[in-house]
C-alpha cells in the first residue's frame, strides 16, 4: 500500500463504517478472553491495538510501514518496525497474535503463520481476518497491494499447517457482499475506502451490526475471520 493510501486509511479510521465495525467484531472476539501480552502484526494506524489497549491488553503493534508506523505512534500506542515474515520477539512471549487484513499485502503468508505460532505460547490465540473471495478481486484490490484474496479451505491450510488449530472460522460482511461484487465488476484501480454521508456510513454500519444476531456466518462474506490456538 502506497504513503497516500495508508494516510488516508488513517484518516477514515475513526469514522469510516468498516473500520468501526471491524472494530466491533474485534472487540467482540477478544473481549471474552483473559488480557496478557498481545502482538497486533501490521496494525497500520493502530485502530485494532487500541481496541486491545483499551481492553486492558498489554500491546504492541508491528508495522513494517514507517508512515503508518508514525501516524499510530501519534495515537500513544508502543510500535515496532519490522517484517512479519521475521518478528522480532521472543519465542512463546506473546498470548495472542492478532493481525486483521495483513496477511494478503505478504507474498509468503505461511512464514507469517508460522512466525505467529513462534512467538504465541502454547494454548496462545491466534486472531486473523483476510478478504474473502477471488470473484472479488478488482481494482480496488490492487490498489490496496494485495497478492490474494482467500477461500475457507486456503486459509485454514495455512493456519493448520503452520501449528494453529482453528476453533472458528466466520464470514464477516456478508449482507453487502452483492453489492460489492456489483461494484467491482466496474473497478479498474481505485480504492473503494472513501468518505461517504454521514446517513450512508450510519446505514451501511446498521447493515454489517445486523449481522451480529443473522445466521449468516456461514454464507460467503467479502472477509474471513479466524480464531485459533497454538496447539
Amino acid at each position: 500500500m502506497d504513503e497516500q493510501e495508508i494516510r488516508k486509511s488513517a484518516d477514515l479510521e475513526q469514522r469510516h463504517w468498516w473500520y468501526a465495525e471491524r472494530r466491533s467484531l474485534v472487540r467482540r472476539l477478544v473481549g471474552p478472553l483473559t488480557p496478557g501480552r498481545a502482538l497486533d502484526v501490521g496494525c497500520g494506524g493502530g485502530g485494532n491495538t487500541g481496541v486491545l489497549r483499551d481492553l486492558g491488553w498489554d500491546v504492541v503493534g508491528l508495522e513494517h510501514s514507517p508512515v503508518a508506523a508514525r501516524l499510530a505512534r501519534g495515537r500513544g500506542l508502543s510500535i515496532v518496525r519490522g517484517d512479519a515474515r521475521r518478528l522480532p520477539f521472543a519465542d512463546g512471549s506473546m498470548d495472542l497474535v492478532m493481525s486483521t487484513d495483513m496477511w494478503e499485502h505478504v507474498d509468503d503468508d505461511a512464514a507469517v503463520a508460522r512466525e505467529t505460532v513462534r512467538v504465541l505460547r502454547p494454548g496462545g490465540r491466534a486472531l486473523v481476518a483476510v478478504p474473502a473471495g477471488m470473484d472479488l478481486w478488482s481494482g480496488h484490490d490492487v490498489a490496496l497491494g494485495h497478492l490474494r484474496r482467500y477461500d475457507r479451505a486456503g486459509l485454514t491450510r495455512v493456519m493448520e499447517d503452520a501449528g494453529l488449530e482453528v476453533v472458528s472460522l466466520r464470514s464477516w460482511n456478508v449482507l453487502l457482499r452483492p453489492i460489492a461484487r456489483l461494484r467491482r465488476r466496474h473497478n479498474d484501480g481505485d480504492s473503494e475506502m472513501e468518505q461517504v454521508h454521514p446517513v450512508v456510513n450510519a446505514a451501511l454500519r446498521l447493515a454489517v451490526a445486523s449481522e451480529r444476531v443473522l445466521p449468516v456466518q456461514g454464507l460467503p462474506g467479502i472477509s474471513l475471520v479466524a480464531l485459533a490456538v497454538r496447539r
